[in-house]
C-alpha cells in the first residue's frame, strides 16, 4: 500500500491519527516539556481542493468531522484546529502532524520532523516557517529519529510511514524497540493502515518479541476486513502509553468508526503481549 500523505490528507486515519496525536502532546505537556519526534512528516499543511481532492477521501473524512453535529471533546479539539486553518468556512486546508503539533507546542517543547522527499521537503519548511520551535529536516526518517531519541530525555514519537515500501512494517517495529530500548520513558506512537489481520498481527508480533513494554492498540475499521486491497481501518499502536490513554483511543476510535464508517464498523483498544 502507497499512502501518500497529500493523497489520503483529511481522511478518515487522519482523523484518528491526529486527535490521538493532539492528546498525547497535551498529556505531556502536563508532565513538563516534551520534544516530539516525526519520522514521516510529509508536507504539514495540505490543500484538500487540490492533489487531496482527486481521492475524495476527505469528503469522506474531515469534511464530515466539520459538519457532524454532535463532538467527543477529543474530537473537538482536532476541528477547531481544522476551524483556525479555514476561517471562512469549510475544510480547504488541512494540518498535517507538524503544524498541529507546531500549534500546540508550548515554552520549552520543541517539533522535529524529518522528510525524505527534497521538494516534499520544502514545503514542510514552509509550512513551519512560522514556528521556530519546529524544525523539518530532510533525511531518512527511521535513522535520523532514532538518532534524535538517543539525544533526547523522554521524547514522545510518532513513526508514521506511506507504506510505499515492503519493509515499512518491520522498520516500524524495529525502530519503535530500538527507541524504547534506550529509553523506557519514551512514548512512540505508529500509525499503521488496517487492511487484514494478518499483516497487522506480524507487526505486533515484532513488537511483543522486542520486549519493548506496555504496548496499546487502537482500531478504527470502517468495514469488515474482507478485502486486504482496500485500507478498511487503521491503527493507532502506542508503545509506553500514558495513562489514559486507552479511554482517549476509545473516544477518538469509537466516534470515527460509528460517524464514518459502513455497515460492520466497529473500534476496539486493546493491550497486547
Amino acid at each position: 500500500m502507497n499512502y501518500r500523505h497529500s493523497f489520503h490528507a483529511g481522511n478518515f486515519a487522519d482523523l484518528v491519527k491526529h486527535a490521538l496525536v493532539l492528546w498525547l502532546l497535551k498529556e505531556r505537556q502536563e508532565r513538563g516539556a516534551v520534544t516530539v519526534l516525526d519520522t514521516h512528516a510529509g508536507a504539514g499543511l495540505y490543500d484538500l481542493s487540490g492533489d487531496g481532492a482527486r481521492s475524495k477521501e476527505a469528503e469522506a473524512g474531515v469534511a464530515r468531522l466539520m459538519t457532524a453535529e454532535e463532538r467527543p471533546p477529543l474530537i473537538e479539539a482536532l476541528a477547531a484546529e481544522v476551524a483556525a486553518l479555514n476561517p471562512d468556512g469549510g475544510a480547504r486546508f488541512y494540518p498535517g502532524s507538524p503544524l498541529l503539533i507546531a500549534r500546540a507546542l508550548r515554552e520549552g517543547d520543541r517539533y522535529l520532523g524529518f522528510e525524505f522527499h527534497p521538494p516534499v521537503h520544502e514545503m514542510l519548511a514552509e509550512a513551519l516557517a512560522d514556528w521556530p520551535a519546529a524544525e523539518g529536516r530532510q533525511g531518512d526518517g527511521y535513522v535520523e529519529a532514532l538518532k534524535a531519541a538517543r539525544a533526547t530525555k523522554g521524547p514522545l514519537v510518532l513513526i508514521d510511514p506511506p507504506f510505499e515500501r515492503p519493509d515499512d512494517y518491520v522498520r516500524s517495529a524495529e525502530t519503535a524497540a530500538a527507541i524504547l530500548r534506550h529509553d523506557r520513558t519514551a512514548t512512540v506512537a505508529v500509525w499503521t493502515p488496517l487492511k487484514d489481520m494478518e499483516t497487522f498481527d506480524g507487526f505486533i508480533r515484532r513488537l511483543e518479541e522486542a520486549r519493548v513494554g506496555r504496548v496499546l492498540v487502537a482500531e478504527a475499521r470502517l468495514r469488515p476486513l474482507n478485502n486486504p486491497m482496500k485500507m478498511n481501518g487503521c491503527t493507532m499502536t502506542v508503545i509506553n502509553p500514558p495513562s489514559g490513554a486507552e479511554a482517549a483511543a476509545a473516544e477518538i476510535c469509537g466516534w470515527v468508526a460509528a460517524t464514518l464508517g459502513e455497515a460492520g464498523a466497529r473500534a476496539e483498544v486493546w493491550r497486547a503481549g
